[in-house]
């Protein structure tokens, strides 16, 4: 009997990536988790991914740096500019958003996924409850798909790895409902922009998991937790 297939998965430690990694194993897939250290500051997510590969039971695990955090344009990446803390506000990208960085982490997730066999890359990108980052729509991911099949050796032959975003078109509630049907453990995941050691609660990412965390019935999991 041929083994399961194999998916590669992107995991950043936040909610989103570590359910959509738990719904490719819950698909019948053997996964493998694919971190990336972008010099971000909030590099305690990365710390998050390690323990979530670990406690999803993922193949194999591995963090690579990308020096996003060299040319900066980025809150996320360039210390002196602040991370908005007064909600998204519809219509604007926000500073959060770096330039290029699903671009350059699905090209390496396909690199890995064709190196390896893999028939999947699972990314947790959602379109609904973020900021409208213009690397996060259903519009791109089908046009990197495109891409996808005509770069590699694998997509000229047929087979290559095809993206997979179930969370794409999810509310945050329904992800948090999903995250806790399958196990993952909420708690290890990390969402907070601000770098710290302990959740801000204010930035844009904390503010929006908190609000699904308490629509979903568990605010004990919030940042700001409060008695259910």
């Amino acid at each position: 009997m041929p083994p399961p297939p194999l998916a590669i998965a992107l995991l950043s430690g936040g909610l989103d990536s570590a359910t959509a990694a738990a719904l490719a194993g819950e698909a019948g897939h053997r996964v493998i988790g694919l971190s990336f250290d972008y010099g971000q500051r909030h590099r305690r997510e990365l710390e998050a991914a390690t323990e979530l590969a670990v406690a999803l039971g993922l193949e194999e695990h591995h963090t690579i740096a990308v020096n996003l955090a060299a040319w900066g344009g980025s809150s996320l990446t360039d210390g002196a500019l602040a991370i908005p803390i007064d909600g998204v506000e519809a219509g604007v990208i926000p500073s959060t958003y770096v330039p290029g960085r699903n671009t350059v982490f699905i090209a390496l997730g396909l690199s890995l996924a064709e190196a390896r066999g893999a028939e999947r890359l699972v990314l947790g990108v959602n379109a609904v409850d973020y900021s409208g980052y213009p690397d996060c729509r259903p519009d791109y991911l089908a046009a990197f798909q495109t891409l996808a099949n005509l770069a590699s050796k694998a997509g000229r032959e047929g087979h290559g790895a095809q993206l997979w975003a179930p969370l794409v078109s999810w509310s945050k509630k329904r992800i948090v409902q999903e995250a806790l049907r399958l196990g993952v453990p909420i708690a290890t995941t990390w969402s907070c922009y601000a770098g710290g050691e302990q959740p801000c609660g204010v930035c844009d990412s904390c503010r929006i998991r908190d609000a699904a965390l308490i629509e979903a019935g568990r605010p004990d999991l919030a940042s700001q937790p409060t008695a259910p």
